[in-house]
């Protein structure tokens, strides 16, 4: 098909040592709702500017590292201010690029603004200290217990929240005195490319760039002596891919991978409109295409028929289109292999005598042949389907009855995923009781869904949804390592001798 641009294409270089970097080679950025619309193109990096951008942030860190957190917690509240004058923009631009809609493209910018935000009302706790005093008779020292920062470190975003998840973990390692090199996802590059520049014009030059390109040309991002940390978010198969190729340096990573996070609905779960509109909106906000969705409803079998009455009403109003029109409450999925996989698992489930149930009507004109795919529910879904082993990341949910208590934990927990879990009852000690039981790093009760993900907690997975937490204190410390300094203390080294 022939590639076409759009009338104000979006353009955008590296940025590296406090300049912007135009090259030759170029990614072109494909709509995703409009097959052969080209939204913008953005630099490709080569390898060597791959190399100057680790050695820019090298040359910062002595300087940044070498300021109290209080001092770069300051330089890092001038530099966010504004970022919300071209809000507007970088949504409209995130919306195309990557099929959402314009208003999650909208919050997507602001959660960034408020990570970063938050990350800096901890700058008081960064540079503390624990002083360790000696034991008469045992420990003739007094030891002070220190953190400092990691050195050069790589952030790795994916296509489905990019600027959002950039704020998960950037501004902490910044905060913690680290200089950050960003690389946004290759299919979706433009908005989050545009948001950090701005940033980063404001701080000092190597402390923080941006490079995007392809893969290829990025593995010095990863497998290098001068990089110290890798910060990345995307597969289970991209994780394993990026531990391999950082223990070629010993690079330390945070992996924070896919997941299949059980919903699990018991007898007494309130299921009313509120209710429902969290957990409908916990299993398809952005087409499915979020990390911590709910990827398997579990309910308790004598509420089945209502909660997928309820969920009926809901996806009978859905209308699939352009994320920029207004209206539209559900765009495509970001990229046609992923199209490809989700409409093979709603095949299969359908040839293995499933009850498939599809909602919605595909889109035509200038849509048509757009990554789309209608809304599904699995009712009474097998749990050996791959609807149900395997993360849909797309707009289908498979919902399994149980009648036990018990049932319910081992079926939430017999996965692979550990990220994220949810709890529906209208009893608080049974909710408590079973949310301990799940294996996960992350729990809601009576709701589900990154909008109400609470940004001041560690947010991470088990198993193989990854390693390492996010956010708050504990994601300021990812990116330090301690220090201790021991102090010889004559008194107590002369209780040894008696």
């Amino acid at each position: 098909m022939t590639e076409t641009a759009t009338e104000a294409a979006v353009r955008t270089g590296l940025y590296i040592g406090g300049e912007e970097r135009f090259t030759d080679d170029v990614l072109k950025i494909a709509d995703p709702g409009k097959p052969g619309v080209i939204v913008g193109e953005a630099a490709a990096a080569t390898e060597a500017d791959v190399l100057d951008a680790v050695a820019a942030a090298k040359a910062a860190f002595p300087a940044w590292s070498a300021m109290s957190a209080k001092e770069r917690a300051a330089m890092m509240a001038d530099a966010i201010a504004g970022i919300a004058d071209e809000r507007d923009t970088d949504a409209a631009v995130l919306s195309q690029e990557n099929g959402k809609v314009r208003m999650e493209g909208w919050v997507d910018a602001l959660v960034f603004e408020i990570r970063w935000n938050l990350a800096l009302a901890v700058a008081d706790e960064v540079d503390g200290t624990t002083t360790l005093p000696p034991i008469m008779g045992a420990i003739p020292t007094e030891t002070e217990v220190a953190y400092q920062p990691l050195g050069v470190v790589s952030v790795i975003v994916p296509f489905n929240w990019p600027i959002a998840i950039l704020g998960a973990a950037l501004p902490h390692a910044l905060l913690a005195g680290n200089t950050a090199i960003v690389k946004p996802p290759p299919s979706a590059p433009l908005a989050t490319t545009r948001v950090v520049q701005r940033v980063a014009e404001k701080l000092p030059a190597g402390v923080l760039n941006v490079v995007t390109g392809r893969d290829e040309n990025m593995s010095k991002l990863i497998a290098n002596d001068d990089v110290a940390k890798v910060c990345f978010t995307g597969s289970v198969g991209g994780g394993k891919k990026m531990m391999e190729m950082a223990s070629q340096s010993l690079t330390r990573v945070t992996l924070e991978l896919g997941g299949n996070d059980a919903a699990v609905l018991l007898e007494d779960a309130i299921i009313d409109d509120e209710h429902l509109d969290r957990l409908f909106a916990g299993v398809y906000d952005t087409t499915g295409q979020i990390c911590m969705n709910a990827k398997r409803v579990f309910v308790h079998r004598s509420r089945l028929d209502e909660l997928v009455a309820g969920f009926e009403a809901r996806l009978a109003k859905t209308k699939l289109g352009y994320g920029l029109d207004e209206g539209t409450t559900m765009g495509p999925l970001h990229q046609p292999a992923q199209k490809a996989f989700v409409e093979t698992l709603i095949r299969e489930a359908k040839e293995a005598g499933a009850d498939v149930r599809e909602y919605g009507e595909l889109p035509g004109g200038e849509l048509e042949g757009g990554n789309f795919v209608r809304p599904a529910m699995v009712v009474n879904a097998d749990p050996s389907l791959r609807v149900v082993t395997e993360e849909q990341f797309g707009p289908v949910i498979p919902i399994i009855p149980f009648d036990t208590e018990d049932e319910a934990v081992r079926l939430a927990n017999d996965t692979w995923a550990g990220l994220a879990g949810s709890v529906w009852t209208a009893d608080p000690e049974v909710a408590k009781r079973v949310g301990s039981q799940l294996v996960c790093g992350y729990v809601w009760i009576n709701d589900h869904g990154a909008p109400r993900l609470d940004l001041r907690a560690p947010f991470g997975g088990m198993r193989a949804s990854g390693m390492g937490r996010e956010q708050g204190i504990e994601g300021v410390r990812a990116f330090q390592d301690t220090r201790s300094i021991s102090r010889l203390d004559p008194e107590a080294l002369a209780s040894m001798a008696h």
